[in-house]
């Protein structure tokens, strides 16, 4: 960039930076803790998301950080395997990834049905809320989403004698500011956002009244949060599950990546995404989070639409969010130490309720009743499995469907108006699952009669079809039988070729 261009851009980009740090300095901290991990964990991946990733990005308008939707994941590796194994796990993350976008995959990522991405968000969403509403009670979440709901009665019980009540009321004064504001706000304090008007007026009231609630511990040096990766970690990779759980953290962390940018493109009308080259950047910034023991990161919505909102054209509005977050914890740790715990916690309950997207969940009806299903599916075994099960289960029933549609075949047996001659119409894909009603549609047809059997109503015709026809011409020549199978126009798409043999017939 030209300096005369920096110049006139450096004052809008600027402003658009410091409006995205006060945005992602609560979610940053608030992510962590619904990951299970100190809050300068997430601090640490928003600053390498804008001063590495930011600057190498092929969305430029694009802002990374942790997000939510791994948050669930996380909180299961972590329960599992323990802090040290995150960094390894990242880092092979972070690998695939690079080497997808070396390797130009950035657009298959984009392949992944809809209805199972929303449905994944959904899920996660209400593990967000019923792991967060204890946190709001300044309690220890249940492993999972289930024994968090059984176990909320109890936590409201244990809550009332004690402070807990103290830090709940905390965290619905956030959720309540956030959602007035977001209705209400003017127009000219629109890039003020919610989220840090929040917290910040639930620490100053908690301050006031001197609560006793939990409060953010962030260590006065940043270096004390950083775990550096062990070379021996990595030996634990040999570990099928850790592996497995790798690809998992790649794959969905690509997939948000990727359906971000695309959301961000048609939020403004400049430079377009490069998904090779954002897949690229991304799985650099994983390697560096696991080197340094940080969060995952991905490309996420709601701070990219602050920056597109607030006015940003270029990418120096991500770096310099980054360096916000960097130079608010080395300077002003001791003001993220005033902050009530629960007040985050509001924040991602708040957060976890906007992922369970019920306008995107009413327009998947458009396209029939199978993605709605696939949506509440995959939804539902995230909340009632876990993440990795709940995906699978949206992938399968995608494939089942698309299996099922490539077997549908419409039969009909047609009298021509010549006498003696028929004609054996088929729509649709002709593959093995159809052999048996092809079969009983043959067994209709008189003897001596001559059929026709056009291809070119078809999509795909398999090999087992092909002989089946062609074994019925041969069977019932003796009888005075013809069958004459026509090509045309299906080329391209029949498997092997056709034969001509005693009373079967092929044109085209």
């Amino acid at each position: 960039m030209r300096a005369a261009q920096l110049k006139a851009v450096l004052p809008r980009e600027l402003l658009a930076s410091v409006v995205v740090f006060l945005v992602a300095l609560p979610l940053c901290m608030g992510i962590a803790i619904a990951s299970g991990l100190p809050p300068a964990k997430g601090l640490i991946t928003g600053i390498i998301g804008g001063l590495v990733v930011g600057w190498l990005a092929g969305s430029p308008l694009q802002v990374s950080g942790p997000a939510a939707g791994l948050a669930v994941l996380v909180f299961e590796l972590v329960r599992q395997h323990g802090i040290a194994m995150l960094g390894p796990i990242l880092l092979l993350a972070g690998f695939l990834q690079l080497v997808a976008g070396r390797l130009k995959l950035g657009c298959w990522f984009r392949v992944t049905a809809p209805a199972v991405v929303y449905g994944m968000l959904a899920g996660i969403g209400v593990l967000i809320v019923l792991s967060q509403v204890h946190v709001m009670l300044d309690a220890v979440p249940k492993p999972s989403g289930l024994d968090n709901l059984a176990a909320f009665p109890a936590a409201v019980s244990q809550a009332l004698p004690s402070f807990g009540w103290q830090a709940g009321v905390l965290g619905l004064s956030t959720i309540t500011v956030m959602y007035l504001w977001e209705k209400f706000r003017p127009h000219t304090l629109r890039f003020v956002p919610g989220a840090l008007l929040g917290v910040g007026l639930a620490t100053v009231a908690s301050l006031v009244l001197a609560l006793q609630v939990k409060r953010v511990e962030v260590p006065a040096n940043l270096a004390e949060a950083i775990d550096w990766l062990k070379p021996a970690d990595l030996l634990n990779l040999a570990d099928p599950t850790l592996l497995i759980a790798a690809f998992a953290v790649a794959f969905i962390a690509s997939a948000e990546t990727l359906l971000s940018a695309a959301a961000v493109d048609r939020m403004h009308s400049g430079q377009r995404s490069d998904f090779d080259r954002e897949l690229s950047a991304q799985g650099i910034g994983n390697m560096l989070c696991g080197l340094l023991g940080a969060l995952p990161m991905t490309g996420v919505i709601v701070r990219s639409s602050a920056n597109v909102q607030a006015g940003a054209t270029t990418r120096l509005s991500a770096v310099f969010h980054g360096l916000w977050l960097l130079a608010f914890v080395l300077l002003l740790s001791s003001v993220l130490q005033s902050i009530p715990v629960a007040s985050l916690a509001g924040v991602l309950v708040y957060t976890g309720f906007k992922l369970v997207d019920l306008k995107a969940f009413r327009g998947l009806g458009r396209y029939g009743r199978m993605p709605m299903f696939t949506y509440a599916a995959t939804a539902l075994a995230i909340i009632f499995t876990d993440l990795l099960t709940g995906v699978l289960i949206g992938f399968g029933l995608t494939l089942a469907k698309l299996a099922w549609k490539a077997s549908r075949l419409k039969i009909s047996l047609i009298d021509l108006p010549r006498d003696g001659e028929m004609e054996l119409r088929l729509m649709g894909a002709a593959t093995f699952l159809k052999v048996p009603a092809l079969t009983q549609v043959l067994g209709t047809i008189p003897a001596g009669a001559t059929v026709h059997v056009p291809l070119n109503n078809l999509s795909y015709i398999d090999h087992s079809c092909l002989e089946l026809l062609e074994e019925w011409g041969r069977a019932n020549a003796a009888k005075g039988s013809k069958l004459l199978i026509e090509a045309r126009g299906l080329k391209r798409r029949l498997e092997g070729r056709l034969r001509t043999t005693a009373g079967v017939g092929s044109t085209g």
